[in-house]
């Protein structure tokens, strides 16, 4: 029979193994809810045939991507912190 020091080191090797694929999954996750990893079970956005009406053409839009999302998201977080350094100035007795 082989020794249980033996067996613990191939245990070893399984646990970090099945940890490795549950941060794969997880990180894969992630990256799909932010948009930034494609989902191939998604369908294509469409594009507008050339010629086709202002109608066809804005239904056709493909939405922004994910950087100019968090770059509007940040712009909208320093707006909100500029209007509270306000309030707080008017709020300070002098």
């Amino acid at each position: 029979m082989t020794s249980r020091q033996h067996q613990r080191g191939w245990l070893g090797l399984v646990v970090i193994l099945l940890a490795l694929v549950i941060v794969a999954l997880t990180a894969r996750t992630a990256l799909k809810q932010y948009g930034l990893l494609d989902d191939s079970g998604k369908a294509q956005p469409v594009v507008a045939k050339p010629g086709a009406t202002e109608v066809e053409q804005a239904a056709a839009a493909t939405p922004r991507n994910a950087l100019e999302r968090a770059r509007g998201v940040q712009d909208m977080v320093k707006q909100g912190a500029v209007e509270q350094d306000k309030r707080m100035e008017e709020a300070l007795p002098k």
